[in-house]
């Protein structure tokens, strides 16, 4: 038996359509893009990222009706993110954050703190929320951008992002929003919101494969940020400088084409599944992992844990007098149950919850789980817990 609880990492596994989708491009496609003699296989690449880069478009609310010029297609959020802080932060400026970022947050903005820029970290609950009001309050103080977490990767905490987006607009302040757990589960508009950037990643919410992601662009703000990579684009090759024109300003080099195939047909498959109903069950479950939880003497759940709480099923737990990893190695080894424990990449996160330095266990149920994987996971845990 394996049961894979670790899709706050990546999804998995993936719809058919993805697999097939990357196995035909290698195997039958496997052109690049804008870079041959415009042939009927040259055209069919371009058709991929052309489609995907719309479909992502009209998923996250993109500006000016969807035009898909401004979405730069990234290979992770990571990436993404690096774009956006290296291409527009300048010493001398001021960069708010929250104390519930990943470390593709943190040490980007880390970077740019000893290179003479101002960094304020906003303290959140210790259930992980966000209080407008307290980044109102460090926007006293002049702000030329923010950067906030939609979900945490380690308790699920799902910010109120409209209102967060409407104290950045209200200050003037460029809001960039970091979509990783979020892109695919929860609907995300950008140009509602007047988000600067919406960053996503592919392989999680989305369903897509690994080394996808991409930026979300106000179109302003795209003119305001300069390159992160430069070099061959396909087009303009006449020009010893990078194009300032979009899509190509950020998208320097070869792109993950079979990666964008995978990601076009995940994107596809949400279409007939429904966003909705791909949440619906996976909050089922969520509730179910809840409840099942809380009857564990011993454990206890890390951040929210009442239904009054918005939250996505991104659960983090300990133990009484119990390492994570070894409990994370116990339900591997014997109960075949696949789980993350540590610090997930946000030891800011985890100062904020109470749970550093010690860290915690991460399950994190997907849409291919079932009621039996969770009601697997809840015995085994209370097991663990009795020895």
């Amino acid at each position: 038996m394996s049961i894979y609880l670790n899709n706050a990492a990546t999804s998995w596994p993936k719809p058919q359509p993805v697999s097939d989708a990357v196995y035909d491009f290698i195997v039958n496609r496997g052109a690049n893009v804008a870079r041959g003699s415009a042939s009927m296989r040259d055209i069919q690449s371009l058709d991929y990222i052309f489609s995907c880069r719309q479909k992502l478009a009209e998923l996250f609310g993109g500006y000016e009706k969807c035009d898909p010029r401004f979405v730069t297609l990234t290979s992770n959020i990571t990436e993404s993110i690096n774009i956006i802080t290296k291409g527009f932060i300048r010493p001398g400026m001021r960069a708010v954050t929250s104390s519930m970022e990943h470390n593709s947050v943190l040490r980007p903005l880390r970077r740019t703190e000893s290179e003479g820029i101002s960094l304020e970290i906003v303290q959140c609950s210790m259930k992980g929320y966000l209080d407008p009001a307290m980044l109102k309050k460090a926007f006293s103080q002049r702000a030329d951008i923010a950067i906030i977490n939609h979900c945490s990767n380690v308790s699920g905490s799902l910010q109120n992002i409209a209102d967060i987006a409407e104290v950045c607009r209200e200050s003037g302040v460029p809001l960039v929003i970091d979509c990783a757990q979020t892109g695919g589960i929860v609907r995300v508009n950008a140009e509602e919101l007047g988000a600067a950037a919406v960053c996503f990643t592919g392989h999680k919410g989305l369903f897509g494969p690994q080394g996808t992601g991409g930026i979300v662009w106000d179109p302003e703000f795209a003119k305001r940020c300069s390159p992160f990579i430069e070099g061959g684009t396909g087009s303009l090759s006449h020009e010893e400088y990078q194009p300032s024109q979009m899509p190509d300003k950020f998208e320097a080099g070869t792109p993950n084409v079979p990666g964008i195939a995978g990601l076009l047909a995940a994107l596809e498959w949400i279409e007939s599944e429904g966003m909705d109903n791909i949440r619906k069950k996976e909050e089922y479950l969520g509730k179910m992992l809840e409840e099942g939880l809380k009857g564990i003497g011993g454990l206890k759940i890390i951040g929210p844990s009442s239904d009054d709480d918005p939250r996505l099923p991104v659960y983090s737990v300990n133990l009484r007098e119990k390492d994570n990893a070894m409990i994370a190695r116990a339900l591997s080894d014997i109960y075949g149950i696949e789980t993350r424990p540590g610090l997930h990449c946000a030891p800011i996160a985890h100062r904020t919850l109470g749970t550093f330095p010690e860290g915690a266990l991460r399950i994190s149920p997907g849409y291919f789980n079932t009621a039996d994987d969770i009601s697997h996971t809840v015995s085994a845990l209370a097991e663990i817990a009795k020895h």
